[in-house]
């Protein structure tokens, strides 16, 4: 966040909910929905940055493989392979990588055009291959590697790489006819400084960016329906229904700076959603040094927010979950066995209750858990708040309740991609705080859903766990699961996993 602060967000939206509703505003002929506009993805949007990653390692590893292929073809039996021969092959795999970095030809757009970027690989290939041949000659190590090696290394390099560019270059530019690397785009603001932007945007023909449309909170008289050719879909409100209903990426402001009041309005709205925000900054009078920017292309942005786990983050994590999550079904498997016959000795029903629940983006997931409560009293969407004493809990669901024994199968959820093992807890359709509902206690509830939610929290180790008969409570939970987010790394997770075990020994607000 570097524009706008947080707290002034939530400011701005607690005087929004406690303001009196005003007069509705003129009714205004119906716009195509944004669905229809621009259709939703076909698969899994694909990232740029994940994609190069990707490249970068498969090109090492190519270049390493042609060096010892050629080794081990040309020189068995007759020159070892040694600890020269190794060091020199990874070095100038290595050498390779930040070659081809240097000459431009890990970008998206780089991996589409094959013919100009493939030149290009070859002569970064090329000095490598004359670089080592320099090294070799003046440090009158000629002796110690054998000429033909060196020839038929770059020989067998140079096809692997233009081979692999071929292929990369074909696979790309099906997948991107597909808009499986498209950041849908939508606009917030009408006018000129609309069009502008929208017009920039366009002069790039490889953005990657595909705009779904205009939203705008002000009256039709000074917002046309259409901007620039793309239709005006609705206010914002209807912006955040838009992103929970299909995909968006980015939300791109054309309004001024200096109309902050406004901005803080629509950010109160929109900050909840797990989407990068930015200010356009195409057509504003201020000049800041060009460090200050982002672009998108070469247009200039401020960044307002960023999505909280993007790129290599999602990988890294998505790993660590099933990877962690495998291992740990696995270890706790007895336990849950044991679990599952007490359940279903001590009380007619299945072992599982299966609950709706609110998961990344607001999206409804259905979690496992052990049955804790007798079949004809079960409330799916927690409608009533379990207390101390519940009569409508099992004597085996007091235990497993309050030890957290009943969380268990939700590991089931985490290797299906449902959950994450470390997140803001899930919580249930109709979960109260006080008799009133999250959402409705807590402004800016929502943000928490930003990332996938988990089997355990910050909230959960540091004593927020169980009933939540005041609002203060809640409260609570939610800043604890907004600083998480904010501050999210593999080893936090870690450092959450390695205390949550001491937490379940605090069993006082389990119920």
């Amino acid at each position: 966040m570097s524009a706008f602060d947080v707290r002034d967000i939530l400011k701005t939206a607690a005087e929004q909910a406690a303001a009196p509703a005003g007069r509705p505003g003129p009714a205004r002929e119906a716009v195509p929905p944004a669905e229809a506009v621009v259709p939703a993805r076909a698969g899994p949007a694909l990232s740029p940055v994940v994609l190069a990653g990707c490249v970068r390692a498969l090109e090492f590893v190519l270049v390493a493989a042609a060096g010892f292929a050629v080794q081990l073809g040309l020189l068995s039996g007759i020159v070892p392979l040694n600890l020269g021969y190794v060091a020199a092959i990874l070095g100038l795999a290595g050498l390779t990588l930040a070659v081809l970095q240097a000459l431009g030809t890990y970008g998206i757009r780089a991996f589409r055009a094959f013919f100009s970027v493939g030149l290009r690989v070859a002569l970064g290939w090329s000095l490598v291959i004359l670089l080592a041949a320099t090294i070799l000659f003046f440090a009158k190590l000629g002796d110690q590697y054998s000429r033909l090696w060196l020839a038929g290394f770059y020989a067998a390099g140079l096809g692997l790489l233009l081979a692999e560019r071929l292929i990369l270059a074909l696979a790309v530019s099906a997948q991107m006819r597909r808009g499986r690397f498209d950041r849908r785009t939508a606009i917030v603001g009408g006018g000129e400084p609309a069009e502008a932007l929208i017009r920039a945007l366009e002069a790039q023909s490889d953005s990657g960016l595909r705009i779904v449309g205009v939203f705008d909170d002000r009256s039709d008289g000074r917002s046309a329906d259409v901007v620039a050719g793309y239709p005006k879909l609705g206010t914002v409100s209807d912006l955040v229904a838009y992103a929970r209903r299909t995909k968006l990426d980015l939300i791109v402001f054309t309004l001024p700076i200096s109309a902050e009041a406004r901005i803080l309005e629509m950010l109160a709205k929109l900050w909840v959603l797990p989407i990068d925000i930015r200010l356009s900054a195409h057509a504003t009078k201020l000049r800041l040094r060009p460090r200050s920017y982002s672009y998108l292309g070469s247009v200039p942005v401020l960044d307002v927010f960023d999505k909280p786990i993007a790129d290599w983050d999602v990988v890294v994590k998505g790993l660590f979950d099933r990877v962690v999550g495998c291992l740990m079904l696995v270890l706790f498997s007895p336990v849950m066995l044991g679990v599952a016959l007490a359940v279903k000795l001590t009380s007619p029903g299945p072992v599982f209750f299966r609950q709706k629940r609110y998961g990344f983006n607001n999206e409804l997931i259905e979690v496992y858990k052990f049955r804790s409560m007798y079949v004809d009293q079960g409330d799916a969407a927690a409608a009533k708040l379990v207390t101390k004493g519940d009569a409508r809990v099992t004597r085996v669901g007091r235990i497993i309740r309050k030890t957290s024994l009943d969380e268990l199968p939700q590991l089931l959820n985490v290797v299906k991609g449902d959950l994450s093992l470390v997140g803001p807890r899930p919580h249930a359709l109709q979960a109260k705080a006080a008799n009133t509902l999250y959402d409705q206690v807590v402004d800016g509830y929502f943000a928490r859903h930003k990332v996938k939610p988990g089997l355990t929290g910050w909230a959960q180790v540091n004593g927020w766990r169980g009933e939540t008969d005041t609002s203060e409570k809640i409260q609570r939970r939610v800043e604890h699961d907004l600083y998480y987010i904010e501050n999210w790394s593999v080893f936090f997770d870690i450092q959450i996993l390695a205390t949550t075990p001491l937490a379940l020994l605090k069993t006082e607000n389990a119920y």
